[in-house]
């Protein structure tokens, strides 16, 4: 049974971290068995990882292409596993999947996190050898000592809230489309295989339910990603994207992205730059090339909500907020970092190099989906991309108990007093058919699609629909009258408040 990640893009680490990888030319028993236990314990909350046996490793990087495992021998290897894994303790279990990569055999062992740390393993296989607990640093398996040990100790039976069971939801509250349509896009072997598999394993084999049989339970951070309605578990697990057109914040539209995280994130993004990003160009004399600006980079807005939906405390019933102003855009997430990122790191500007993580899960999700690297680059990036465009660089900030975070994006010099509803008309107007404007005004009275085409004097046919009141919804200045079912009968569009300002200018 396959895993549900592409394993071109394990192979390479451009998922998962080289720390989490532990690459093996051939079966050796007792390395793996610490490396099992190290994976389980996962001091720093990373999730795991992945022990790919067939494949040599130089420098914690895969020798391409593999040595390969002899065919004949996966299967003796694989009932070795689970005898090596029963001299772990507690109860520890990993998977593993024989592939084909590049020619040869290969088997990946999935090693998630363990739910009841701290592991031990023998330091050897002969009988009365002495337990460890193991522990991964940087890219090497080590025993825990110290502090490192004291650390792991006080992680006991401490699961992050991501990979608890909620007991309030049952599989049915997991969409099997959902599920799918995440396993196609990463392009997961796993996406063939479950069309037809029973639905409860495949919701073990992805590690997004727990428990026996008769009490299968959705782990959270399976409600986050294949539930269709995560707020009905996470109270107002969505983000709020508020438009202030004054710097009183008097006038004002929001909008509120809801569902899937990865769905409201891409969403939220994807009206930010269709509706707020702007670009302008400026003639240098004496030069054939023109300076390019844009008042917000958007690898910049990427960047700051990405790491506000991993980041964030979702047993807290907050929302993230996003509040665009005319001279900057705030993203504000609760609770704050992680120690021993504080609010001094953060007003010194340093950079940052915590690896424990809140949300190991949603991490490993937003990896997969290429939505976030993981790799403690956000903020670097931001820094980066400000720069590049010439911006001022972006302000991050916390309070002494690290209550909220918040991270400020500076408009640039260049677009400074321009207000965010210039902005938005001077961006479309050359590009939107005057009649989709009209639709607006229409739409001062809720009316249906049919409603709308016959004042516009076209019959109600989807290519006219698209043309015309489709972009109206796109940027936001309509809204469905019955959001939660599209094609509903009783279907009606109005006038929203950024639509409203649209018709007075």
């Amino acid at each position: 049974m396959a895993l549900p990640i592409n394993i071109k893009e394990l192979l390479n680490g451009q998922v998962i971290e080289w720390e989490r990888l532990e690459f093996k030319r051939d079966w050796n028993p007792v390395p793996i068995l610490r490396t099992l236990c190290a994976f389980a314990n996962d001091i720093n909350n990373w999730g795991g990882g992945y022990i790919i046996i067939g494949v040599e490793e130089h420098e914690g990087r895969p020798v391409l292409p593999p040595e390969g495992v002899a065919p004949e021998r996966m299967d003796s290897i694989q009932k070795e596993l689970t005898n090596l894994c029963q001299r772990l303790q507690p109860n520890y279990l990993p998977i593993a999947q024989p592939y084909v990569f590049q020619d040869k055999h290969i088997l990946v062992i999935w090693a998630p996190a363990g739910d009841m740390r701290p592991y031990t393993a023998p330091d050897g296989l002969n009988k009365g050898a002495q337990r460890f607990s193991y522990i991964r640093s940087a890219a090497s398996t080590i025993k825990a000592k110290g502090e490192n040990l004291r650390r792991l100790q006080e992680l006991t039976a401490r699961i992050p809230f991501d990979d608890r069971v909620q007991q309030q939801a049952t599989l049915k509250d997991l969409s099997l489309g959902l599920i799918r349509d995440f396993l196609n896009e990463v392009d997961s072997e796993l996406f063939d295989q479950s069309a037809t598999m029973p639905f409860a394993d495949l919701c073990r084999q992805m590690a997004i339910a727990k428990g026996p049989d008769e009490q299968l339970r959705p782990v959270n951070a399976g409600l986050m990603f294949f539930s269709e309605q995560p707020e009905r578990f996470f109270p107002r697990a969505w983000i709020e994207v508020v438009i202030r057109e004054d710097e009183a914040g008097k006038r004002f539209s929001e909008k509120y992205f809801k569902g899937p995280l990865h769905i409201q994130l891409r969403n939220a993004l994807s009206y930010i730059r269709n509706n707020i990003i702007e670009e302008r160009v400026q003639k240098v004399s004496g030069r054939a090339e023109a300076d390019r600006y844009f008042n917000y980079p958007y690898d910049a807005v990427e960047e700051a909500l990405a790491n506000a939906v991993y980041h964030k405390s979702y047993e807290l019933g907050k929302p993230i907020e996003v509040q665009i102003w005319p001279d900057k855009i705030e993203v504000l997430s609760f609770p704050g970092p992680v120690p021993p990122v504080n609010a001094r790191i953060l007003a010194e500007n340093r950079r940052i190099v915590a690896r424990d993580y809140r949300n190991r899960r949603v991490g490993d999700f937003l990896k997969e989906l290429h939505l976030t690297e993981g790799r403690g680059t956000g903020i670097p990036t931001m820094r980066r991309v400000m720069e590049r465009n010439g911006s001022p660089l972006p302000q991050l900030e916390t309070d002494e108990q690290c209550t909220y975070f918040l991270t400020t994006l500076p408009v640039h010099p260049i677009f400074e007093g321009d207000q965010v509803s210039d902005q938005v008309s001077d961006q479309v107007s050359d590009q939107v058919d005057p009649l989709v404007f009209k639709v607006i005004g229409i739409c001062k009275t809720p009316s249906s699609r049919a409603e709308i085409l016959d004042q516009l004097g076209f019959k109600n046919h989807f290519d006219n629909y698209k043309k015309y009141i489709l972009p109206a919804l796109d940027h936001d200045w309509i809204e469905m009258t019955v959001p939660d079912k599209p094609r509903s009968r009783n279907q009606k569009y109005r006038v929203t408040e950024l639509g409203w300002a649209m018709l007075k200018k």
